[in-house]
């Protein structure tokens, strides 16, 4: 009985040695198929690799191209936005510097008016009543003008007392 054991596990191994043989075998034919499609895989990326970087570039600069177009319209559009903006502001303070200049220039008036000081139209009129009444005088002598003196205004007195201030008086010897 014990020989027929033997003789029964040593059949049973074999079968199991060529089974386990034809399981490495079948292993290593899928491993070395996985390994042929890895490398097929590989290769065709090689190959179409190229292909594809350059259409990736390609797209990458049409979005460059669209994105920069995009930018420069928005940029145009902030610049128009901020002349008209400085535009509007530069006329409203042009606008409020008119106000008030005439605000000033009404207040000095009224100074100038209660100090007394005669306005331009005030020195117009006088100067035309001094031609006329020079007319009337002439015609009455008999036709000889008067000599005329020439009118000195404020503003040319000034100087002249500026220069005398300015020089240095003489001692007397």
């Amino acid at each position: 009985m014990v020989k027929k054991l033997q003789k029964s596990t040593g059949e049973e191994s074999a079968t199991k040695r060529a089974a386990s043989a034809q399981l490495a075998s079948t292993v290593k034919e899928s491993a070395q198929q996985i390994w042929l499609a890895g490398l097929g895989a590989f290769s065709k990326a090689q190959e179409e690799g190229g292909k594809v970087f350059e259409a990736l570039v390609k797209e990458g600069v049409g979005l460059q191209r669209k994105t920069q177009a995009a930018a420069e319209g928005k940029l145009t559009e902030a610049t128009s936005r901020m002349a008209s903006m400085a535009t509007d502001l530069s006329s409203k303070a042009s606008g409020q510097w008119d106000k008030l200049e005439n605000i000033f220039e009404e207040r000095v008036a009224r100074a100038l008016k209660k100090l007394g000081v005669p306005t331009a139209k005030d020195v117009e009129a006088l100067t035309a009543r001094v031609e006329e009444l020079n007319r009337s005088v002439a015609r009455m002598n008999g036709g000889a003008a008067p000599a005329r003196r020439a009118v000195k205004t404020p503003a040319a007195k000034a100087p002249a007392k500026a220069a005398r201030k300015r020089a240095p008086a003489k001692k007397a010897e």
